[in-house]
Formats: structure tokens, sequence, C-alpha cells
């Protein structure tokens, strides 16, 4: 997005375009790290030395590359939809459809946002950790939680402005 478009959008959203690419860096770290997990894992293990934690690892990474991607692909609208059935309704009815499902996307993932909180607070009160390398897991439904109601914000965006994009593609 050029500078004047982040002005038209206001400080406000301006800010939660910073925020989705932040989440986007956090989940291209997350795979990255997870490839060379696995592929040292797997050259390792021949050799009679596996990474410890490998497990562990690869699955908090993933956790972190699929919930810090929904933003963007969200900001994007690049999820896949079957519009077979919403092609067919008149241009009111569609707009009422797909209103409400914004709507009930944005309670889902407000409501996914508050749940992952609660794990999280659960876990760092019980002191959770990762099986193999004990690493401590409360952070990493939070990391999830905010990645959920960051989302949520961009459906609102969505909701708000029909047709205009916060993200260009």
């Amino acid at each position: 997005m050029s500078a004047p478009d982040k002005k038209k959008l206001g400080w406000f959203w301006g800010g939660v375009v910073v925020f989705c690419h932040v989440m986007t860096g956090l989940a291209c770290l997350g795979i990255a790290v997870s490839i060379l997990v696995v592929c040292a894992d797997v050259v390792l293990r021949v050799a009679g030395h596996p990474v410890k934690g490998a497990y562990d690892i690869v699955r908090i990474t993933g956790a972190i590359t699929i919930a810090c991607a929904l933003p963007l692909t969200t900001a994007v609208k690049g999820h896949v939809a079957i519009e077979y059935f919403f092609r067919k309704l008149n241009r009111v009815s569609r707009l009422v459809v797909d209103s409400l499902m914004r709507m009930v996307m944005i309670c889902c993932l407000i409501l996914a946002s508050y749940e992952c909180v609660g794990y999280g607070t659960r876990f760092l009160r019980n002191r959770q950790v990762t099986d193999t390398i004990e690493i401590p897991i409360f952070w990493v439904p939070w990391l999830m939680a905010a990645a959920f109601f960051l989302t949520a914000v961009i459906v609102v965006f969505h909701l708000v402005y029909p047709g205009r994009e916060i993200i260009r593609s």
C-alpha cells in the first residue's frame, strides 16, 4: 500500500495494516523455522543424532504460522469462496447475506480470541511446557488470540467499507 493510501485510511486503520504486516512477518518466520528444523532433523536423524524437540518446535511454529497468516489472508480477501449460490442472489440479497456472514465471522473470531486468552492464562498458571524440551507455551495461545482479534478488526473494515481494500494483494 502506498503512503497516500495509508493517510486516507486514518491512523487507526494504518496501525491495523502495520500490525497485519508484523503478523505476516511472524508467519513467515514460523514457516522458515519449521522448514529448517525438519530438514535438520531429517539429515541428523540419518547420522543418528535427531534434533531434540523437533516435534515441539514444529508444533509451535505451525500454530504461529497458521494463526499469523490469517490477518493478511483476510485483508487481501484470499480465502477460498464458493460463490455458485451467492451469485444467483440479487444485489440486495447478496449484500444482506455478505453482511450477515461477516458479522458471524466477527463474533466467531472474537470468541476464538477470548478462548485463546483463557487457554494461555491457564497454561501460564499451570506452568504448561512442551513435552520434550520444556518450552513454556502460554504465549502461543496469546499470540493466536491477537491474530484472531486482528482478523476480526479487518473483517469489520470490510463490513464498514464494502468494496474498499485495506491492503492490496
